[in-house]
């Protein structure tokens, strides 16, 4: 099985640097290099929606970090 080279890693602190989120920066909080693809912390936020649950009665809309693809950043500092 061979590995997909990308150049970021989780940690790494990047610019978005194209898209409606362009300019914004954040930390990598996973790189799924199968697909190509990155989350960055407070990058893309998306709004869900989420089912009633146990541990949150209540549901209702919630943010997430959603994916960017990896073409689309770039490494800072």
């Amino acid at each position: 099985m061979s590995r997909i080279k990308t150049h970021v890693k989780k940690g790494d602190e990047v610019e978005i640097i194209s898209g409606n989120h362009k300019g914004k920066r954040g930390t990598v909080l996973l790189v799924n290099a199968a697909k190509g693809t990155v989350i960055v912390e407070g990058g893309r936020q998306v709004t869900k929606a989420v089912k009633p649950t146990e541990a949150n009665p209540g549901g209702g809309l919630e943010k997430q970090d959603a994916p960017v693809h990896i073409s689309n950043v770039k490494k800072v500092g």
